[in-house]
């Protein structure tokens, strides 16, 4: 299976995307792809180190002929999305990722990929390890725990890098060129609750919400995909309002950065109310799969009988809780009133737990306009503490602004054109690249972002297109090639 993938041109790159899949490398736990990229950078003979925080930086001279020219970084991020079906057995802080090749696509078994941000990294490892494409200097910068904090750029200290070009391959649409991108802050809304004897006469059930697709929190908000948190609050609100239905457990979600796939709850009703229960609760399943007949086809919803809890949420905090989870938002906020159909803002609600005394609701709120992401991080913390929730803000991160006048821009334009016959989709995203973070310790360093297509990014369903990734390699080696040159 990995032969089969070695096999897939360009060789180079899937070979070294084959390696780095073989080490686990979940966010926050990267110490052996560190360990595993300063062994690759210090096997060629390159200066390799790790700077404060664990980023790598791994440099190489100019090839002959290119000296002149200016010095650029290439950058990806070593950390990727743990994600699996519920019925896939993996264990990510062991295994290696398990590929397979389905037509024009890289696929995984059940679990997410890796190619977000994998290629881009494999592609850098092939640059270095390369005795034949043109290049100017390099220095290659490998940032750590991008997909739960972005705390490798964020932490990147400013002086470590002269480079004065950044090649970010992170872009996940093999037309587009990225000119900036969202930014970001995670909300987080806690409150504890006094935990009540299950009433008695009562029956219980689980409520299951299963097969959404998920995606990621930017770029996939504006399909207006399912998200299993806000569709479990719904049937949890119905049920409440009409049958005094009583919550024991919910657990909804996994990633901030992913659209929920999945959420899983325990509840209990008098069994007087049982069948009505029953009855309206698969009318309401059946209107909910309607709506989403076409965009989630696979959507499941299952209520089945259970044995009972032996405890319960306190009913003041159980309806708090539902009706703020109801009023809170989710999806696209604003769109972008000066590039068309570009999301400007949005909210993923990500995780809900309720468990035991205590609850947590997780947000991921995105923009590109600093001023309407705090509105709506606001306007959320009003909805959570309206129900006596404490809120937190963390995780800030600034956007990238788009620079129209960029000289990286107008080469790697005129490159895609030259090359492809063809105009690239030159754009800003709704995803949280680190290029808006670096530029704050390197503030003069001119940057754009692409890459190979990469579907179903932060899911089981993400895949890598192998002709994309053709494509994508031979135009990297072309805008090396065609750098600036440095200033007489």
């Amino acid at each position: 299976m990995s032969q089969n993938i070695r096999n897939l041109e360009p060789k180079t790159v899937w070979n070294h995307f084959a390696d780095l899949n073989a080490v686990p490398r979940p966010s926050k736990k990267e110490e052996r792809v560190i360990q595993f990229m300063v062994n690759f950078g210090k096997k060629l003979n390159l200066e390799t180190f790790v700077d404060k925080v664990g980023n790598v930086i791994i440099k190489k001279p100019a090839t002959t002929g290119m000296e002149n020219r200016k010095t650029v970084v290439i950058q990806g991020h070593l950390d990727m999305v743990h994600q699996k079906n519920s019925d896939t057995v993996f264990d990510f802080d062991k295994e290696g990722i398990k590929m397979f090749i389905d037509n024009d696509w890289v696929k995984a078994e059940g679990t997410t990929l890796g190619a977000d941000n994998g290629l881009g990294v494999a592609a850098i490892m092939a640059v270095l390890s390369s005795t034949e494409i043109s290049h100017p200097e390099i220095e290659a910068l490998f940032t750590i725990d991008e997909e739960t904090g972005m705390t490798g750029a964020m932490g990147l200290e400013g002086g470590i890098l002269k480079g004065e070009i950044l090649l970010n391959l992170d872009t996940e649409e093999d037309d587009e060129i990225g000119m900036g991108c969202a930014g970001g802050v995670d909300i987080t809304a806690t409150r504890t609750y006094k935990e009540e004897e299950k009433p008695k006469n009562t029956t219980a059930f689980s409520i299951a919400v299963t097969g959404l697709n998920g995606g990621h929190s930017g770029m996939d908000i504006i399909k207006g995909l399912g998200n299993a948190n806000k569709i479990m609050n719904r049937i949890l609100f119905d049920g409440f309002t009409n049958y005094g239905l009583r919550i024991s457990e919910i657990n909804g979600g996994s990633l901030r950065n992913a659209i929920p796939r999945e959420s899983f709850a325990s509840i209990l009703v008098d069994t007087i109310s049982k069948d009505a229960f029953l009855l309206e609760t698969n009318q309401l399943i059946n209107n909910i799969k309607g709506e989403f007949l076409t965009i989630e086809p696979n959507l499941s919803i299952e209520i089945e009988e259970i044995s009972s809890p032996k405890n319960v949420m306190n009913l003041g905090v159980q309806e708090g809780l539902t009706k703020a989870i109801y009023a809170a938002l989710n999806g696209v906020y604003r769109m972008s009133p000066d590039i068309e159909g570009l999301v400007e803002t949005s909210n993923n609600i990500a995780r809900v737990i309720v468990k035991e005394g205590n609850i947590k609701i997780g947000c991921l709120t995105r923009s590109s306009s600093e001023t309407n992401k705090w509105d709506l991080a606001n306007s959320l913390k009003s909805s959570f503490e309206l129900a006596g929730f404490e809120v937190d803000f963390s995780g800030e991160y600034p956007g990238w602004l788009p620079n129209v006048n960029s000289e990286i821009l107008k080469t790697v334009t005129q490159t895609y054109i030259d090359l492809f016959k063809e105009n690239p989709n030159v754009a800003a995203c709704h995803a949280g690249l680190e290029c808006g973070i670096l530029g704050q310790n390197y503030p003069k360093m001119d940057m754009v972002s692409f890459g190979p297509n990469i579907k179903g990014a932060h899911s089981p369903d993400e895949r890598a297109q192998i002709s994309s990734t053709q494509k994508f390699w031979k135009f990297l080696i072309e805008v090396l090639k065609n750098t600036p040159i440095k200033p007489s």
